[in-house]
């Protein structure tokens, strides 16, 4: 573990606890020969020893946690490394008992301890994603592997049992209202009660739906704080680290509220693309898009939560300027624009490239019919389908999927947010049933329409199909019955497109201020 970026080494308190710390800073320096530094939060001391990161919790009671006692440090000591285990075995190894005295501290031995410390590799500094971000060297292939982890570390997460008060409306609404109370003393009276009123509202008409996640098993035992500054890359992947150990109503929580922490605070670093790209990867893996209709509300908790967190830390001189976070709260709260776009184009045209790009640059969720229809048989993206008994590109299985993507497309716009679905629609029957969905919802309809020179379109075909690494399973003879069989747009559906050759280069922003201007 390394320091974080918005934490500096500070001056030890005389206090039992600091000079107790301060003994062990000496004791690592004496048996290392190398300098010991130290971190400070306002709940723990870390000493970083060029090899391992010694974390001991401080003796404090505040409003969410109580580690007053010594036995309720090294509880809490086991339950950071049993819960992030799950996650960063690498990171987390064992907790170690200090015996001796505040001025002369022994590292296990025998007696009665005195503390208790959380041992953890060390990682390099400038390794966090905060940092990254800030260097400007955090490649989207990181996001698309985290994305991919967390989607399967939720996946094997124990849901909660029903008769839990966790991911129950009363809970949720009580940790927004507890935030918000927090949030009093470090801005406007004003702004308060307009986040209150807010959140209030959003609480009363997501009731229901609050319930019926709890009830399909979409509360689970998750991380808790996924924010930027406890990722961390190690090797080709990224690392979640210190998840909520203190408190388990805080971890045991809508999977989307967990993912909503991310989203969240790439958008307040100014990255959103980055947040749409990461939701994008984690909706297609776990297939959860009726779940955005919780997002919105869990994202602006998630800043709120983060304003706090900050505003304490800033007080006691642990954490420097960074992202506005109450306004961060208050934009996404003011965000929807509801929309729905199609793709149209052969294989090989692509969309699916020209879908993904936009989705970062305009902001929205996506729905890729190559997917949706293998989820709908059990399959994984990346999976065969000959295997399978039923032929999932029948007639039949491709009604099936067009329902399942009109379906969750209206989830989606319900919610208040945009949607690109990711499909050939190469039918005048199956765009007129998105068209008409369009006009039910009262949103703005669009299509996307991506084209080639056929020589390009059996190229790429040929190329994808030897690289096996698409969802798309389309071939050169899928392709060539495509050529010689689809419905052209029509005179009106002209009239709502946008067309792209994408043999030329790509204006991804020119596409993405068209699509937001249509009304």
């Amino acid at each position: 573990m390394a320091d974080k970026a918005n934490q500096r080494t500070m001056s030890v308190p005389p206090s039992p606890a600091a000079a107790l710390i301060d003994g062990l800073q000496q004791m690592l320096q004496t048996a290392t020969g190398r300098p010991v530094r130290r971190v400070e939060t306002h709940i723990s001391w870390v000493l970083l020893d060029g090899e391992f990161a010694w974390k001991v919790k401080k003796p404090v009671r505040l409003g969410f946690l109580d580690f007053s006692a010594l036995e309720a440090r090294r509880h809490g000591c086991e339950e950071e490394l049993r819960l992030n285990r799950r996650l960063a075995p690498a990171i987390y190894l064992d907790v170690v008992p200090i015996y001796g005295s505040a001025t002369a501290p022994r590292l296990g031995g025998d007696g009665k301890p005195i503390e208790y410390a959380l041992r953890m590799e060390q990682f390099a500094a400038g390794a966090l994603l905060s940092e990254r971000l800030a260097a400007g060297s955090l490649a989207t292939t990181a996001i698309d592997r985290l994305a991919a982890r967390l989607a399967a570390f939720h996946a094997a997460a124990p849901a909660a049992a029903g008769e839990t008060p966790y991911g129950a409306p009363a809970a949720i609404l009580a940790a927004t209202s507890k935030v918000l109370g927090g949030l009093q003393a470090q801005v406007g009276a004003r702004t308060v009660a307009d986040l209150h009123d807010w959140c209030a509202a959003q609480g009363r008409r997501l009731r229901a739906r609050f319930v019926a996640r709890k009830c399909r098993g979409w509360v689970r035992e998750g991380h808790g704080d996924l924010h930027l500054d406890n990722l961390v890359t190690l090797g080709d992947g990224v690392t979640a680290f210190d998840c909520v150990e203190f408190d388990p109503g805080l971890r045991w929580i809508d999977v989307q509220s967990d993912i909503a922490f991310l989203t969240m605070d790439l958008t307040a670093h100014g990255r959103s693309d980055l947040a749409w790209r990461f939701l994008d990867r984690w909706l297609e893996a776990t297939g959860d898009h009726a779940g955005v209709a919780v997002l919105r509300y869990y994202a602006v908790y998630r800043a709120l939560v983060r304003a706090l967190v900050t505003g304490l830390r800033r007080a006691e001189g642990l954490a420097s300027a960074g992202p506005d976070y109450v306004g961060t709260a208050r934009r996404l709260a003011a965000a929807g624009d509801a929309r729905l776009l199609i793709t149209h184009g052969l294989s090989g045209s692509g969309k699916s490239h020209v879908a993904q790009r936009v989705l970062e640059v305009a902001g929205a969720i996506r729905l890729r019919s190559d997917v949706e229809r293998k989820r709908l048989f059990g399959l994984h993206p990346l999976d065969a389908s000959a295997p399978v008994a039923h032929d999932i590109y029948a007639p039949a299985a491709t009604r099936r999927t067009y329902t399942r993507l009109r379906e969750s497309a209206a989830a989606v716009l319900d919610a208040g947010y945009p949607v690109i679905v990711d499909a050939a629609f190469l039918r005048a029957r199956e765009r007129d049933a998105f068209c008409r969905l369009a006009d039910r919802k009262g949103v703005p309809f669009t299509i996307l329409h991506c084209h080639a020179d056929p020589a390009v379109l059996r190229q790429r075909v040929q190329a994808r199909s030897t690289r096996r690494d698409d969802a798309s399973e389309a071939d050169l003879a899928v392709l060539e019955r495509q050529l010689r069989d689809h419905d052209a747009l029509s005179p009106d559906e002209d009239l709502v497109c946008i067309t792209v050759d994408t043999n030329a280069p790509l204006d991804v922003n020119a596409i993405a201020r068209r699509w937001k201007a249509a009304r």
